[in-house]
């Protein structure tokens, strides 16, 4: 049970850094609208809230 949660906890703390990193490269690129750069922001802070959670229930 151990290991399930680090491995959840590992996946979506790296999906949360990847819509962040995707994020800020995608602006920077000028290729995207605003809202496509909040909707990966939200996605990303959802998954933090996930890990959250999943971290609270030990």
């Amino acid at each position: 049970m151990k290991e399930r949660q680090k491995i959840t906890q590992l996946v979506l703390k790296a999906v949360a850094l990847a819509m962040g990193v995707a994020s800020v490269v995608l602006s920077f690129l000028g290729t995207t609208p605003v809202q496509t750069n909040v909707i990966l922001l939200g996605i990303g802070l959802f998954a933090l809230a996930l890990a959250a959670f999943d971290q609270e229930t030990d």
